[in-house]
């Protein structure tokens, strides 16, 4: 149900996507006829004759009506426009349920395999003596995490396939060898009030941002009518200091990032930005690697390392795109956050 609501998202995206192009043609046709009536006017204005004047007058009469015609129709352009997103923003709605439901199941399923973890404990504690190679065995198992993936895509942005790219990082985690304790989390259309909410409410590792990002270091989040609400960096870097201690990567797989992930290492071990804007392809590529590289249990420097390996590999040229940045005092190469 998930994969068709997504397709379906998708589907109206590039459907919108056609309008607001056909749209654009139609101003560029407007503006050509304009440009043909402005020539018309002049020649006019510098003629004598009282023929060539009245072919002139004939032409631009002619031009208007071309104009006209082409305004009646981006206005029916218009209304399908509005039409698609409303459209859009239903099914949406209807993947978001859907999302939530799946999660709660993840969560009622980690949650019993927790429980089977405890009482295997227990039993393996009473039988101590007899069974020290297993007790061993689990005490080297990693610790779980929480990664907190904060989405938001406001309506008046262009979209980005942001479900892609959580489908991606799940998958990715679902190959690596330490999948059973990474816990991925989504949060959609994340508002400015979301963000401390959820952070102690799942008491994330890591937390993502992904959407837009402004060339003023500011974060794209939502206001109450999914529209840009606007968030600087002070707020975010301030907002990551007061999290949860558990608290040690920020990664901010936003466009013009670079300051936001170099300011908030005051507080927080780790962080990725992006030194300029960068793809939705290239966002999904990085971002699903470098988990999975941490998934087996590497550094942060060689799981973000391979991550711009695996742009490479794919041919995509951004790969100079996303910068690490280490807390001073600490070493991106010793810093697991998945320990073996």
């Amino acid at each position: 149900m998930i994969d068709t609501h997504r397709r379906s998202v998708a589907r109206k995206q590039d459907e919108a996507i056609r309008l607001s192009e056909q749209k654009s043609k139609e101003y560029a046709k407007i503006a050509g006829f304009n440009n043909k009536i402005q020539a018309a006017t002049r020649q006019m204005n510098s003629s004598k004759s009282a023929t060539t004047i009245n072919n002139k007058l004939k032409e631009i009469n002619r031009n208007h009506e071309s104009i006209s015609k082409l305004e009646k129709k981006i206005v029916e352009l218009e209304r399908k426009i509005v039409k698609k997103n409303k459209e859009l923003q239903a099914e949406k709605s209807k993947l978001d349920k859907e999302e939530l439901k799946e999660n709660k199941k993840l969560q009622q399923q980690q949650s019993k395999l927790q429980n089977e973890q405890v009482k295997a404990l227990n039993t393996v504690n009473r039988t101590l003596l007899e069974h020290s190679n297993a007790i061993d065995a689990l005490n080297e198992l990693p610790e779980e995490i929480t990664v907190l993936f904060f989405a938001s895509n406001p309506r008046d942005q262009g979209q980005l396939g942001l479900d892609e790219e959580v489908r991606s990082i799940k998958e990715m985690i679902a190959k690596s060898r330490h999948r059973d304790v990474i816990k991925l989390e989504s949060c959609w259309a994340v508002r400015p009030g979301d963000i401390l909410q959820n952070i102690n409410e799942y008491q994330p590792t890591i937390v993502h941002f992904s959407g837009h990002g402004s060339d003023n270091d500011e974060l794209v989040l939502m206001d109450n009518n999914s529209n840009t609400k606007l968030v600087s960096m002070a707020s975010i870097v301030h907002a990551m200091s007061v999290a949860n201690e558990s608290l040690r990567l920020v990664f901010f797989n936003t466009c013009h990032s670079h300051n936001q992930a170099s300011n908030v290492i005051e507080h927080i071990e780790c962080a990725i930005g992006m030194n300029t804007s960068i793809t939705d392809n290239a966002a999904q590529v990085f971002s699903a690697q470098f988990y999975s590289s941490l998934g087996f249990g590497l550094s942060v420097e060689k799981s973000f390392n391979q991550a711009k390996a695996a742009l490479m590999l794919e041919g995509i040229s951004e790969e100079n795109t996303p910068a690490l940045f280490v807390k001073a005092g600490s070493n991106a190469s010793e810093v697991c956050i998945v320990a073996e």
